[in-house]
């Protein structure tokens, strides 16, 4: 038995071949390897599809996204047509802001939002449901701000 605290190490925002190295790297050094990868995911960010989600698969990587609520923008408290985070005199917006103000993002939040309508949830457990179900996806990390976002993230376990 090991005196040390750590039990499992993983990476965050980590490229599938900076994950393979690490790999090849504990193996041929004999130390611990990576368990796991935190990367962005959610409805309008799904870039590790492509290379990271196989990889983790084909490797045995946990995939525990962050942000699967696209900072708060999936929950659909902003609306078409409303001014932006910038217009409205917010100094410091998030960094995904212009990224998600679009016309695609809007037409992905509202059609998360018909869904919801649809199975009598929330918008927010739409995005999370989708998030938990995908291929690959081990868990998810949630960032409520109050208990009731909390709770409401929980019902996503039920829409799914």
């Amino acid at each position: 038995m090991r005196a040390g605290k750590v039990r499992y190490i993983g990476t965050s925002n980590f490229a599938a071949w900076q994950i393979v190295e690490s790999l090849w790297a504990a193996k041929e050094h004999c130390l611990n390897r990576f368990v796991s990868e935190q990367p962005p995911y959610h409805l309008l960010d799904r870039r590790i599809e492509r290379e990271l989600i196989p990889m983790a698969q084909t490797h045995g990587i946990a995939v525990i996204p962050w942000a699967p609520l696209a900072g708060g923008f999936l929950t659909g408290k902003y609306k078409r047509g409303q001014l932006g985070l910038k217009e409205r005199g917010i100094r410091k917006a998030p960094p995904w802001a212009d990224l998600h103000f679009t016309a695609r993002g809007f037409d992905v939040v509202e059609t998360a939002a018909e869904i919801a309508k649809d199975k009598g949830c929330t918008t927010a457990q739409v995005a999370l449901a989708w998030c938990l179900c995908q291929p690959g996806i081990t868990s998810a990390i949630i960032g409520p701000k109050t208990v009731s976002q909390y709770e409401e993230n929980l019902g996503a376990w039920r829409s799914n």
